[in-house]
């Protein structure tokens, strides 16, 4: 298979990367290597939505994939979910697209510019409905997220998002890459480590080392098994 890896940072996918064989570098943000007989791109795109969009749109216009997949961390608002998990979002949303009245807010769909199942929305979301069949992917829990462009940090604005979409994890890339994948119909899988509790901003919590161990493992599995 030709498969490609799409992450914002190296750091997050070090010990990934660590189990590859490189065989080619320096095409703009991607690397070429090889695991388990596939050939295996990964893709930096730096941090964000915009830079996730438009840098996967741009390999996706010259390149085909049998499998695309978007590896990182996220922060969880599910406490079922602890730091060390590794998720896959099966469905994402843009939660800051909309617009404020007073203090209420208004999504896409209650504004009339989005409208349910528009391409390539299931519903009002980008959603997985085809996810490729892998079994260490299918072992993992499946979930809702958000993408944003600020991370959460304060207990007013947490509770506002839960109330508003009871999202399980947050990322700043996720829906990005799904709704970019979604529209050049390459078959993906977004997977994700928890570092951390959506909460006010505590690094001292934060489990960064094993939340990046633990997403590299599952990647390898499931790259051994596509």
């Amino acid at each position: 298979m030709r498969i490609l890896i799409v992450a914002a940072t190296d750091a997050e996918i070090a010990p990934f990367v660590a189990g590859l064989e490189l065989q080619t570098s320096g095409r703009f943000r991607v690397r070429g290597y090889t695991r388990a007989g596939h050939d295996v791109d990964v893709l930096t795109t730096g941090v964000g939505m915009v830079a996730t969009a438009a840098w996967l749109s741009r390999m996706l216009a010259e390149w085909r994939y049998d499998f695309a997949l978007n590896l990182g961390l996220c922060g969880s608002f599910d406490r079922s979910l602890p730091p060390g998990t590794v998720v896959h979002v099966a469905s994402d949303r843009f939660s800051e697209l909309g617009a404020e009245d007073g203090d209420s807010f208004l999504t896409m769909e209650a504004l009339a510019l989005l409208r349910d199942n528009d391409l390539p929305f299931t519903g009002d979301r980008p959603m997985n409905t085809r996810p490729p069949k892998n079994e260490v992917l299918r072992l993992l829990p499946e979930v809702d997220g958000i993408t944003v462009n600020t991370v959460h940090g304060s207990e007013q604005s947490i509770a506002d998002v839960v109330a508003r979409f009871k999202p399980q994890v947050e990322s700043m890339e996720g829906a990005a890459f799904m709704y970019t994948c979604l529209i050049h119909d390459v078959p993906f899988a977004q997977v994700r480590a928890v570092s951390n509790v959506v909460e006010r901003r505590n690094r001292a919590s934060w489990k960064i080392e094993e939340a990046v161990r633990m997403l590299g493992s599952a990647a390898l599995g499931i790259v051994d098994r596509a």
